[in-house]
């Protein structure tokens, strides 16, 4: 679209994730130059403008504000200013609010342009070892287990790496439901991106969750999945490995009603080969 004279540009612009010194000289002159910056949260953001030096104004845009605060954006905008919009860490958008405040503006007639730094997504995938061909973002994982599940099976025969971002309180949980419904597939963990403890652990989902359950995570995470590959374990040895898993981490019964959703077998069946596998207690 042809920018008109009269209006200012929407700047979308990354900021580090965790290293202050992974940001452009382009990212530092236009935040210096523009009439306000947009913030998620203008305390974080502060932070970050101090460490470079840039004393441009500062203005809140997040979910809860978003409706009220588009407007006065489009305003100065349409006033011939230049506004940028920064996220608390890594590119704009991506999980975070902006996109009708992008879609208003260029309908508005206004330049919108990209200025590319940081992202958690692009960073997880660099270093995970994983094929990165194809990939699913999805996001943030569902909080309630029935849901989170509910999203792995829909993804189940995606042949593309799963990217999702999770917190450490829930990352046992969302690791605890990959392999019944999933499967037991190679999975990575990447934590605390670009700082000082990073690290991207890579391994069979199983192991993946008896590591984090012996040593609890913290930091913010980027969760990995291998594509479906069509090659997974069939008939007995694949029901056999699921309800092992479940078994472990399940009541008999919910352990059995998740094996005959995932396998499609008759519950009679697996539920006799549960049997055969619980301990005795």
């Amino acid at each position: 679209m042809t920018k008109c004279k009269s209006t200012g540009t929407l700047y979308i612009v990354a900021t580090p994730i965790g290293n202050l010194g992974d940001w452009s000289a382009r990212a530092v002159e236009v935040l210096t130059s523009v009439a306000v910056v947009a913030c998620e949260d203008t305390r974080t953001s502060g932070v970050l403008l101090k460490h470079y030096g840039i004393h441009t104004r500062t203005t809140p845009y997040h979910e809860h504000n978003a409706e009220a605060a588009r407007p006065r954006l489009l305003a100065l905008l349409g006033e011939g200013k230049n506004v940028a919009l920064i996220s608390d860490a890594g590119t704009p958008l991506i999980s975070d609010p902006g996109y009708k405040l992008v879609r208003d503006a260029q309908e508005a007639g206004v330049t919108v342009a990209a200025v590319p730094g940081a992202s958690s997504v692009t960073a997880a995938l660099s270093i995970a070892g994983l094929p990165t061909n194809a990939f699913y973002f999805a996001g943030f994982l569902p909080g309630k287990p029935k849901a989170r599940r509910d999203m792995f099976s829909s993804l189940r025969e995606l042949k593309a790496t799963l990217v999702f971002l999770e917190s450490p309180n829930r990352l046992l949980a969302a690791l605890a439901d990959i392999v019944p419904t999933l499967g037991d597939r190679e999975i990575c963990v990447c934590r605390e991106l670009t700082k000082k403890f990073e690290e991207a652990r890579r391994g069979a989902a199983s192991e993946i969750l008896a590591h984090y359950e012996a040593h609890p995570p913290k930091g913010e995470i980027v969760l990995l999945i291998a594509g479906a590959t069509g090659d997974a374990p069939a008939g007995e040895e694949g029901l056999e490995t699921l309800l092992a898993t479940l078994l472990a981490s399940h009541p008999l019964k919910e352990a059995v009603a998740i094996a005959t959703e995932q396998t499609g077998m008759p519950r009679k069946e697996v539920y006799a080969k549960a049997l055969t596998m619980k301990p005795h207690e």
